[in-house]
Parts: C-alpha cells; structure tokens; sequence
C-alpha cells in the first residue's frame, strides 16, 4: 500500500530544498544527439535534466531511485489488476468444471495467461534486484 503523500512525493520533478540551497553550479556541453538522449530520459522519468543528472551520478546504484519506484508502482498495479482478471476467470473454469464434470476449452488459454503474469512479476522482481 502507497503511503498517504507517497505517489506526489515519488512524482517530484525538482530536487527537496536544502538548508543554505545548492551554491554550486556546474555546465556540462553535449551534443545535440546526447541532448535529445537526456530530453527523452528526463521525460520518460518526469524530471528535469540537471535532476536526471544528478540522480544518475550520485544516487548509489544498488538502489531504486525515484523514477525506478514510480514506474515499478504503475507495473505493480497493472500486473495487480492482471491477476484480478486471472483469478475470475480461474473461478469461472471452475464453476464449470464443478457442474459438468469437465474442463472448459479456454483453461488452456487462462492458465497460460496466469504463468505469463507470474513470470512478468518475476522479471520486475529480477529488473530491480529485489530478489
């Protein structure tokens, strides 16, 4: 469950305010290839440039950043509502299965449908390292 605040915080295009600010200022020069690389990365993440930069450099790389976990988040809920679906039908194939004694031409089709979720959940699992 998200905490209360948690998806406006996780949302954050700029930096939290630092006590005595941000004094240092440093100008990196790209080409125009590698500006249309970080327009693309700070948009896919919902972060400025200098954001995406700095979180990239300094953020320890054995962790989820920000942008990792809201896109983790919105995974999360589709793969949710995906298994929601499954279920239902699994409940259905069962229904049938209770009353005519066999099983319904589309278990094939849930079942695989039910291994498919669980490997995309096992690759988010391997994507973020939270295994």
């Amino acid at each position: 469950m998200v905490e209360p605040g948690g998806l406006r915080r996780l949302s954050r295009r700029r930096a939290r305010n630092v006590t005595g600010g941000r004094p240092f200022r440093h100008e990196v020069k790209v080409s125009e290839a590698e500006e249309a690389q970080l327009v693309v990365l700070a948009a896919r993440h919902r972060v400025t440039i200098p954001r995406l930069l700095v979180m990239s450099t300094l953020e320890r790389s054995d962790e989820i950043t920000a942008a990792d976990k809201r896109e983790l988040l919105t995974e999360l809920l589709v793969i949710h509502r995906l298994l929601g679906n499954v279920a239902n039908n699994v409940n259905q194939i069962a229904k049938v299965a209770n009353s005519t004694r066999e099983l319904p031409p589309q278990t094939d089709a849930v079942l695989s449908a039910a291994w498919s979720t669980l490997h995309r959940i096992d690759g988010q699992i391997e994507r973020f390292g939270l295994s």
